[in-house]
């Protein structure tokens, strides 16, 4: 028997990377989960290779209208949510002295604004005892060059879960924060040079970066009664990364 077995999880920008690996481990645990991303053919790809007990829904997770469209249909198949992992994100390298208003704006506007409002509309079906846990990052609490708005925005989530907590504590509802280090995963190779993986494998204790799975890891253990007496933490994934 699976450590989610039965469980109904939500897991957004699950079509690609760490969370993408993390869905089809929750399927592997027991666990039925609808996943959202923005491009239909990815999506339809993370469907296929997950293989069963799991729906797919385009969507933005900075989308308002999208987040409905997710839930209601949420709603509709199972009728209720254990398990809320709010995974959709993006990081940009920029400069001070080149950020933009579209910038700031895209990145808050995903990371912290989409984040707020998935967690918010997922509430009415939440389960009472039921987890949510959000991907940050350990760029929130090491001063990486050009980082900086990313970094802010993935810190804002922290915030959110000590608050959020003791809102729902009523409820038994657990808010948590997995942050990773340096994963190698598809948006990695977007926004990062060689150059630069290259810097942040050096300051990895083991000298590789992280692997989607070991990510995956952790948020089962997230979302599964393990981490039962685990509430308003953040939890580095990271290799020692932000230890050293």
């Amino acid at each position: 028997m699976g450590k989610l077995e039965g469980k109904v999880a939500v897991i957004t920008g699950g079509s690609s990377g760490l969370a993408l690996a993390s869905a089809r481990r929750f399927v592997e645990e027991g666990a039925y989960v609808f996943i959202t991303g923005r491009k239909q053919e990815t999506l339809d790809e993370a469907v296929e290779l997950i293989g069963r007990n799991v729906t797919g829904i385009r969507g933005d997770a900075a989308n308002l209208d999208d987040l409905d469209r997710l839930f209601d249909t949420v709603k509709r198949v199972k009728g209720r949510i254990d398990i809320l992992y709010a995974s959709a994100g993006m990081g940009e390298a920029v400069p001070l002295g080149e950020i933009t208003e579209q910038h700031f704006d895209a990145t808050f506007g995903l990371n912290a604004r989409g984040t707020l409002f998935t967690v918010q509309k997922a509430l009415p079906l939440l389960n009472d005892g039921g987890s949510i846990f959000m991907t940050g990052s350990v760029a929130s609490v090491k001063g990486f060059p050009g980082f900086s708005v990313y970094a802010a925005s993935k810190a804002t989530l922290l915030a959110f879960a000590r608050g959020w907590l003791n809102e729902l504590k009523g409820r038994k509802i657990r808010v948590n924060v997995l942050s990773p280090g340096p994963i190698a995963t598809p948006m990695q190779d977007q926004v990062l040079t060689e150059e630069a993986k290259r810097m942040f494998e050096s300051l990895i204790p083991r000298g590789t970066m992280g692997r989607p799975e070991e990510i995956a890891a952790a948020a089962v253990f997230l979302a599964s009664d393990d981490s039962s007496f685990v509430n308003g933490m953040e939890l580095a994934v990271d290799g020692g990364l932000s230890a050293i």
